[in-house]
């Protein structure tokens, strides 16, 4: 009686051992390797980015990032645009309104939206520009246009007793122009033009 051949066993055998080879060497490589190579890049080429755009009070403490935004509520402070992020930039609800251009309830909340921004900003009596009254589509946008930051000078001007050239001239220093000159719109960060207020003395 004649033995049973082992070549076929010995290469599936073979063929096991390469495919768990390859598995190891393609998770050492990207896995571990390519993700600590690219980080420490980061860190050396880009180090406030790769840390998150953290914003820091001057004693060192991190009150946020510079991408994404906060809920600004009072008078003396720039507010952001409106926000679907939960009760309001939640990251963990990261959303828009998913609210069609014919839907009644996106009219209603517009409407009720124009009447609040236009009470807040009394001093102002020109329409609010579009992104005070409308949410962006991640609920999380930290940063408003200039025009909108126009919009509100007034109103902070008066809540700080300052003149309003002075909050117009922190703005002009706080727009972001077009990335490269060409990409994007130019933009004020809520939250660094809010704590450069902070600093100007009453």
């Amino acid at each position: 009686m004649s033995q049973a051949p082992t070549q076929p066993r010995e290469s599936s055998l073979r063929h096991l051992l390469q495919s768990c080879l390859y598995t190891l060497f393609t998770v050492l490589i990207f896995g571990l390797i390519y993700p600590v190579i690219v980080t420490v890049i980061a860190h050396v080429l880009f180090p406030q980015q790769a840390e998150g755009s953290l914003i820091r009070t001057q004693q060192g403490n991190v009150i946020g990032s510079a991408l994404t935004g906060q809920i600004f509520t009072q008078p003396k402070y720039f507010h952001p645009r409106p926000s679907a992020a939960g009760n309001g930039y939640d990251p963990m609800q990261s959303s828009g309104t998913n609210l069609g251009p014919t839907s009644k309830k996106l009219i209603d909340t517009t409407r009720a939206t124009i009447i609040a921004v236009k009470k807040e900003n009394a001093q102002t009596q020109a329409m609010p520009p579009s992104d005070l009254i409308s949410s962006s589509a991640s609920g999380l946008d930290p940063d408003i246009s200039p025009e909108a930051a126009e919009y509100q000078a007034a109103r902070v001007a008066y809540a700080r007793h300052i003149s309003q050239a002075t909050v117009e001239s922190l703005i002009a220093r706080y727009t972001t122009q077009r990335d490269l000159g060409i990409l994007g719109e130019p933009r004020v960060n809520v939250l660094s033009i809010n704590l450069a207020l902070d600093q100007i003395k009453m």
